[in-house]
């Protein structure tokens, strides 16, 4: 049993779930929400906020500044709570309710921007903030997720091996793409062993990250409107693109089964159940997918029919499951 004394020193890693019963696929879900923070970004977050306090560029009296959808912000108020740091957390209006409210309750302020910029979105928008913030105070420091090579480096040293250690025999790893860090930092770990693992990343239609074309985006999680700096597909295999009506149908599916998952969680399934029936593995076929967040901050827009209905014109009840038929 462990006893911890900050909240960062605890994540469960070792938490699958099999969903081949579910949707008749050979898949195992890597569940990443059971923390103090609710996602697997609670590991960039402790890797970015080290390495900046082992260069100096972290101390005392700083205030942290971020731009953030949401789950990061969640983990940086966290440690910024337990570490007596003030935090802003930069979001946009897409940002979900419940999110927001965690973070200041954890004691952060939260600035939300409304209007997207004409080129990048709300991105772009959040990020000229940050910039203003820096501008005015050499006491503000930006981690910068989106480029921060402490960000994939998280997950090179933690979530990748630990998928290794349980899964051996991995086949094919599947990946959302935010900021890219959980994917590159994945996709570099794998690419570096002598047996081949594809690995596909999973972004939202709309997402500019892959050069698609910019779209409208309402859930908060993956996909962006600024290609991130971390980026380098020549780690990658190969992309799937997920549009927002199939992430509800994955997550609600997901949820008929006793599973609360988040919407980037959805994406990412939805996405791997696409790859997977395009290339008819055989049931032997060991795969993995990363499920960074759970659901509960998700209850007002994912699994909230009337929002549903509102944004997509559909009812999240009569969408096809997938899901395999008894």
């Amino acid at each position: 049993m462990p006893v911890i004394s900050a909240p960062h020193e605890f994540n469960t890693e070792d938490l699958y779930v099999d969903l081949r019963e579910m949707y008749g696929y050979p898949l195992h879900l890597k569940c990443e929400g059971f923390n103090f923070a609710g996602s697997i970004k609670l590991k960039a977050a402790a890797s970015m906020i080290e390495a900046a306090e082992r260069s100096g560029a972290l101390t005392e009296g700083s205030t942290l500044v971020e731009s953030s959808s949401g789950n990061l912000g969640v983990a940086l108020s966290v440690i910024a709570a337990a570490k007596g740091y003030h935090f802003i957390c930069v979001v946009d209006s897409r940002t979900n309710p419940a999110t927001r409210k965690v973070i200041e309750s954890l004691g952060s302020e939260v600035h939300t921007v409304s209007e997207p910029a004409a080129d990048g979105g709300f991105l772009a928008a959040r990020l000229a903030y940050v910039r203003e913030l820096l501008a005015r105070s050499p006491r503000v420091v930006w981690l910068n997720q989106h480029a921060n090579p402490d960000n994939w480096r998280a997950h090179y040293r933690t979530t990748a091996p630990q998928i290794e250690k349980q899964f051996p025999d991995l086949e094919v790893l599947f990946v959302g793409a935010g900021t890219t860090g959980t994917l590159m930092g994945c996709a570099r770990y794998f690419k570096e062993l002598p047996r081949p693992v594809t690995v596909v990343a999973v972004d939202s239609v709309g997402s500019v990250t892959f050069g698609g074309p910019a779209g409208p985006r309402m859930i908060p999680g993956l996909g962006t409107g600024v290609r991130p700096a971390l980026l380098d597909t020549s780690y990658i295999d190969d992309v799937v693109h997920v549009p927002e009506a199939d992430t509800v149908r994955a997550c609600h599916t997901l949820a008929r089964g006793g599973f609360l998952f988040g919407g980037s969680t959805g994406t990412v399934v939805s996405g791997a159940l696409r790859w997977l029936a395009e290339h008819r593995p055989s049931q032997n076929t060991t795969a993995v997918a990363i499920a960074p967040d759970l659901g509960e901050r998700y209850l007002d827009t994912v699994y909230q029919p009337s929002w549903v209905g509102d944004v997509y014109g559909i009812d999240p009840l009569d969408l096809p499951s997938g899901a395999k038929q008894s």
